[in-house]
């Protein structure tokens, strides 16, 4: 039942994606992103005030996953420091790529993505929009690419 839960989850999130959209202004860094596995495409956009993400959001295409992932980022993200967002970025990851759930790291409705660390050629899809970020707050760390079966 809670698989069942996860999935609507999903799926709402990649139909009704919140924060879909362009920001720009004077403190608006952005990045185009295009998932190496499968051709999905996001452009990201974080208003940076200090060290806060004030505001996030994205344009882009692709599988539901990663749409929802998106989704779910921006909506973690908004008001937190940029150390809160690059400890969900890694607790994201781990969840995703080795299946280790955090104790001490809130991943929100991002959660429900759990499954996909079974779906190893989906990995990438899950992280598209974390990568992204890693992009614009400047923490760039090696990924290992995931070839799709």
């Amino acid at each position: 039942m809670l698989e069942h839960l996860y999935r609507q989850l999903v799926m709402d999130h990649a139909k009704k994606r919140r924060n879909h959209r362009r920001i720009s202004g004077e403190h608006v860094q952005q990045t185009h992103y295009k998932n190496p596995t499968c051709g999905d495409v996001i452009t990201l956009y974080v208003e940076l005030q200090g060290h806060h993400v004030d505001d996030i959001a994205f344009v882009g295409e692709g599988c539901s996953i990663s749409m929802a992932s998106a989704s779910m980022m921006t909506e973690l993200l908004k008001g937190v420091s940029l150390e809160e967002a690059s400890s969900m970025r890694h607790a994201m990851e781990r969840m995703i790529r080795h299946g280790e759930i955090s104790s001490d790291v809130d991943l929100g409705d991002a959660l429900s993505l759990e499954g996909v660390h079974k779906l190893r050629g989906r990995h990438n899809c899950a992280l598209m929009a974390w990568q992204a970020l890693d992009r614009v707050i400047g923490h760039e760390t090696t990924y290992e690419p995931v070839a799709r079966s």
